[in-house]
């Protein structure tokens, strides 16, 4: 019995762990250094977390990273599903040592033989019934749902915080094809998000989207005009009952 109720207290703090992280996050200082000119958004939500980096002037996207993490005490550690700049860190595990102070953490640890220190303050826990970390699955066409199966080729969703952040990649070849986030609300079936970066065209940093949504048997249904113009339909499923669970 004692041995079940030490592992219960031990999952727990895990999870407690991961629920002070969920959210989004802004880089303030890096080894020591202020962060100026540059804008790091990180979200974490459902296991998973993305970056997007940009230049303040210009909007100029830098780069961008992202995968699982997993947090116990003050261990934490990161299996990167893309990473841009770069991707030999693609699939390995790195782990840190994160300290939580306030609205602000901590992120230390060693990389490739060199000190790393990262200092982000929150931004916001804000929660929607668009929480989460999503995958495609499904688009329709000409009326037509046609289904899609998420591989090593896979386009992701990640919402916490009132932030988003998509992600097209390829964990095998480490290739990014695109990516793009900044806010968003959720509310009464309406979905409307606004773009603070877009590695395929700074020039549509600024602009407002709106769509139609609605959560059906747990899956995300997506509707409206794309950046482009064209009509979409998609749908979106978790992340960790669509990939993981079938991994």
């Amino acid at each position: 019995m004692k041995k079940i109720i030490c592992a219960l207290l031990f999952f727990i703090s895990i999870s407690l762990s991961a629920q002070e992280l969920e959210g989004a996050w802004k880089l303030t200082h890096k080894d020591g250094k202020e962060v100026k000119n540059r804008e790091f958004v990180k979200i974490y939500q459902d296991g998973y977390f993305a970056y997007g980096a940009k230049e303040l002037k210009g909007d100029k996207f830098l780069h961008t990273g992202g995968g699982l993490f997993e947090i116990s005490g003050d261990d934490y550690s990161e299996t990167l599903d893309f990473n841009t700049s770069d991707t030999d860190m693609v699939g390995l595990i790195h782990r840190y040592k994160i300290d939580f102070a306030e609205d602000r953490i901590v992120i230390s640890g060693r990389i490739k033989g060199g000190d790393v220190i990262e200092i982000w303050e929150k931004i916001s826990d804000r929660e929607d019934d668009l929480n989460g970390n999503w995958v495609i699955t499904g688009r329709k066409v000409d009326g037509e749902t046609r289904e899609m199966t998420p591989g090593a080729r896979r386009t992701v969703k990640i919402l916490g915080g009132g932030r988003f952040q998509w992600i097209a990649f390829n964990s095998e070849t480490k290739e990014l094809s695109g990516t793009g986030g900044g806010t968003y609300t959720a509310k009464d079936g309406k979905y409307e998000e606004k773009i603070t970066f877009f590695s395929r065209d700074d020039s549509r940093v600024g602009a407002s989207l709106e769509f139609d949504y609605e959560v059906k048997d747990g899956k995300w249904h997506h509707s409206g005009l794309s950046s482009t113009g064209n009509p979409i339909y998609e749908i979106w499923s978790p992340y960790q009952e669509a990939y993981l669970s079938k991994q």
